[in-house]
C-alpha cells in the first residue's frame, strides 16, 4: 500500500494534482453543507414540535405519535446521508483505501455530531423553559431515539445487505455481493453508545435497554455478514483503524456526552415538581446536603474529612492531572523510541540489500575474470565420479574371486572328510559344493565382463586374493589336523556313526520318497539362494551410477552355505 501511494504521487503531473485538489475541495464543501443542513433542519423540526406540543398532562394519542417525528427523521438522515457520501468516492478517486476510509469516517462523524449538538442544545435550553418536568421529557426523547435507531439498524441490515445480495446474485450479477462496511457499522455502534451515555442522567434504566439492543444487534450483524456480505477487496491497516475507532469513541463522542451531563448537573436547575433533585439549586448540591446529614452521625468524621480535603481540594485534582500527564509522556516517549527503532531497522534492511548486491557483483566479476576455475572444477567432479565407479567395480570383482576360492576350499575340505571316514552324504556335500562353486564362478565371469568394459580401468586389488589364500592355508592346516586323527572302525563314535548311516540307508531302501526329502530340500534351498543372488545382480545393474554397489555375491554364497549346513544338521539328527 505504501509503495502504491508513492508510485501514484510520482506519476501525477501538476495539472492532475490541481484537478484532484479541486475535486477534494468540492466534495468536502458539499459534505459539510449536507451535515450543517441536516443539523439546521433538525433544529427547525424541534421548534415545530414545540409549537404543536403542550404540557404532557393533556397529551392525546396523536400527539404522542407526533413525538416520533424527530427520532424518525434523525435516524433516516443517519442512514441516507452516508450513502450520498459514498458517491463522492467515485469522483475523488483516492490513491489508497486508507484515505478513503478516513474521509468517510470524518464526514459521518461531522454529520452525527451536528445532529447530536442540535438535539442537546434543544434539550438543555429549550425544553426546561417549555415544560415544568423537563428531565423526564428529555429522558423520553433519548429513549425514543434509541428504539427508533435500533429499528433502522435492523432495516438497514435487511434492505442494505440482504436485498443487495439478492439483486447482485439473481437480477444484476454484475453488481456482485455487497461488501461489509466496517467503518459505517462501527460508527453506528458509537452513535448508539453516545445516546446511552447522554441518557444515563435523564433515564437511569437506559443502559439496560442498550445492552439488550447490542446483544440482538450483534447476532443480527453476524448472520448478515456470513450470509449476505463478502469481505472488502482492499483491507485497510487494521491497527491504525482500531486506533482511529478508539479515538473517535473517546473524542468527540464520550467527551461530548460527559460535557453535557456535567453541565446539566452543575449548572441547570432541577425541576421543582418532579424528579429526585427537586427543590435544589443544582444537581451537584445534593452532595453537600448529604455530607451535612452524615456529619451529624457519630463516628463518620473521616467521611467528612475526605470530602472537605480530597474531593473539594484543587491540589488533589492537580496531582491526578500531573500523574496522568506523566503517564502520557512515558507512552509518548515509548512511541518515539519505537519510531526511531523502525527507522534504524529500515536503514539496516537497505544496508543489507546493498551489501548483497555488492557481493553478487564481485562474484560475477571474479567468475568472468577467471574462466579456467570453472573448467578445473568440472574436471575434478568428473574425476571423482570416475574413481567412485572404478572402486565399486574393483570391490565387486574382488568379492567374486573370494567366492570362487571359498567354494573350492569347501569342496576340497569335504573330499578330505569323506576320505577320512566322516559320514557326510555325498548327495548333499558334493552337489551342494559344486553348485556353489559354479554359481560363484558364473558371477565372477559376469563381473569380469562388466569390469573390462570400463575404459582406463586399473587391475583389481590383490587384497581379496591374499585373503582367500590365507583362508585356504587355514583350511589345509585343519585338513592336516583331521588327517592326523584316527577314524577307524574300532572308534566307538565312528562305529555308532556307521550304524546310523546303515539304518538311514535301510530306511532309504524301504521308503525312497523319505530318503529323497533331505536332498531335495537342500537342492531347493540352494536354488532359492541362487535365485536371490540373480535378483540382487539385477538390482545392482539397475542402480544409480555413482553409488557403491553392495557385494551381493558374498551374501548369496553365505546363504547357500547356511542352507547346506542346515540340511546337514537335519541329516545328522536323522542319524
Amino acid at each position: 500500500e505504501s509503495l502504491s501511494e508513492k508510485a501514484h504521487r510520482e506519476r501525477q503531473t501538476v495539472s492532475q494534482k490541481l484537478k484532484h485538489y479541486g475535486i477534494y475541495i468540492g466534495s468536502w464543501l458539499l459534505s459539510t453543507s449536507l451535515a450543517v443542513g441536516c443539523g439546521v433542519s433538525i433544529f427547525y423540526l424541534c421548534q415545530y414540535e414545540d409549537k404543536q406540543a403542550v404540557d404532557t398532562e393533556t397529551w392525546s394519542l396523536l400527539q404522542e405519535a407526533g413525538t416520533l417525528l424527530v427520532p424518525f427523521v434523525v435516524s433516516l438522515m443517519n442512514m441516507v446521508i452516508p450513502l450520498f457520501f459514498s458517491l463522492f468516492n467515485k469522483f475523488e478517486r483516492f490513491s489508497n483505501q486508507r484515505k478513503q476510509i478516513y474521509a468517510m469516517l470524518f464526514r459521518n462523524v461531522v454529520l452525527r455530531m451536528s445532529i447530536l449538538s442540535v438535539l442537546c442544545y434543544y434539550w438543555i435550553y429549550m425544553v426546561p423553559q417549555k415544560f415544568t418536568c423537563w428531565e423526564p421529557m428529555v429522558g423520553q426523547a433519548v429513549y425514543r431515539l434509541v428504539i427508533v435507531d435500533f429499528i433502522f439498524l435492523m432495516l438497514g441490515s435487511f434492505f442494505g445487505e440482504f436485498l443487495s445480495n439478492v439483486i447482485g446474485t439473481t437480477l444484476q450479477p454484475r453488481l456482485g455481493v455487497p461488501e461489509f462496511d466496517v467503518a459505517r457499522n462501527v460508527l453506528e455502534i458509537i452513535y448508539a453508545q453516545t445516546l446511552a451515555w447522554i441518557g444515563i442522567y435523564f433515564s437511569p434504566l437506559l443502559p439496560v435497554i442498550q445492552i439488550l439492543k447490542f446483544f440482538i444487534l450483534f447476532y443480527l450483524k453476524k448472520v448478515s455478514l456470513t450470509r449476505n456480505c463478502q469481505p472488502p477487496q482492499r483491507s485497510g491497516r487494521a491497527a491504525q483503524m482500531k486506533t482511529i475507532f478508539i479515538f473517535l469513541l473517546f473524542f468527540p463522542f464520550f467527551v461530548g456526552a460527559l460535557s453535557i451531563v456535567a453541565y446539566t448537573a452543575w449548572s441547570l436547575t432541577p425541576s421543582e415538581q418532579c424528579g429526585p433533585f427537586r427543590g435544589l439549586n443544582s444537581t451537584f448540591s445534593v452532595i453537600g446536603e448529604w455530607i451535612d446529614e452524615v456529619d451529624k452521625i457519630p463516628g463518620s468524621e473521616w467521611v467528612v474529612w475526605i470530602y472537605q480535603n480530597v474531593i473539594r481540594s484543587e491540589i488533589f485534582y492537580f496531582l491526578v492531572t500531573l500523574i496522568i500527564l506523566v503517564i502520557i509522556y512515558i507512552f509518548w516517549q515509548l512511541t518515539q523510541g519505537r519510531k526511531e527503532l523502525i527507522v534504524l531497522l529500515r536503514q539496516q534492511i537497505v544496508n543489507g540489500s546493498e551489501d548483497k548486491s555488492f557481493l553478487l557483483d564481485r562474484l560475477q566479476n571474479l567468475q568472468k575474470s577467471d574462466p579456467k576455475h570453472n573448467k578445473q572444477k568440472k574436471q575434478t567432479t568428473h574425476t571423482k565420479q570416475h574413481s567412485a565407479e572404478h572402486s565399486s567395480g574393483r570391490q565387486s570383482h574382488s568379492n567374486a574371486v573370494v567366492q570362487v576360492l571359498l567354494a573350492r576350499q569347501q569342496l576340497e575340505e569335504e573330499e578330505r572328510r569323506s576320505a577320512s571316514g566322516v559320514a557326510v552324504p555325498s548327495d548333499i556335500s558334493t552337489s551342494d559344493a559344486m553348485m556353489q562353486a559354479m554359481l560363484a564362478r558364473q558371477k565372477a565371469e559376469r563381473q569380469d565382463e562388466n569390469f573390462y568394459k570400463i575404459p582406463n580401468e586399473h587391475p583389481p586389488s590383490l587384497d581379496a586374493v591374499a585373503l582367500s589364500m590365507a583362508a585356504r592355508q587355514r583350511a589345509e592346516e585343519e585338513d592336516e589336523y583331521w588327517s592326523m586323527t584316527d577314524f577307524n572302525q574300532s572308534n566307538p563314535v565312528n562305529r555308532f556313526g556307521m550304524q546310523a548311516r546303515e539304518r538311514a540307508e535301510g530306511n532309504r531302501e524301504d521308503d525312497p520318497n523319505d530318503a529323497l526329502s533331505p536332498v531335495s530340500s537342500v537342492m531347493i534351498q540352494v536354488m532359492q539362494a541362487r535365485q536371490r543372488a540373480e535378483e540382487e545382480e539385477r538390482s545392482q545393474s539397475t542402480r544409480v551410477p555413482g553409488q557403491n554397489p553392495a557385494p551381493s555375491g558374498s551374501s548369496a554364497l553365505i546363504q547357500a552355505m547356511l542352507a547346506r549346513q542346515q540340511a546337514q544338521n537335519e541329516y545328522d539328527d536323522g542319524y
